[in-house]
């Protein structure tokens, strides 16, 4: 089963309360509410690098050892939208 994950973070996308908006106030599709917010992202600025090392802590939060969450990580986002056009 294909599950919808931001194409910023990588969070899943399991409730329409962790949509990022579009402007207008419309929700977002593709984007989570933390990376995302009036159809621009809320750190522009942001390295692939710089998010790895903001996502890490919440995966160790959920259980995940550190290790185990920068290769996911490392080998997941570059798929994503926002950092594959790089």
């Amino acid at each position: 089963m294909f599950e919808k994950v931001c194409q910023s973070c990588g969070m899943p996308l399991t409730d329409d309360k962790l949509l990022g908006t579009e402007k207008g106030g419309a929700a977002s599709k593709e984007y989570c509410v933390y990376c995302y917010e009036d159809g621009r992202f809320l750190q522009p600025d942001l390295t692939m690098e710089a998010m790895i090392e903001i996502c890490v802590p919440h995966m160790k939060e959920g259980g995940m050892k550190e290790e185990e969450a920068r290769a996911l990580l490392n080998s997941h986002l570059p798929k994503l939208k926002r950092w594959s056009a790089r």
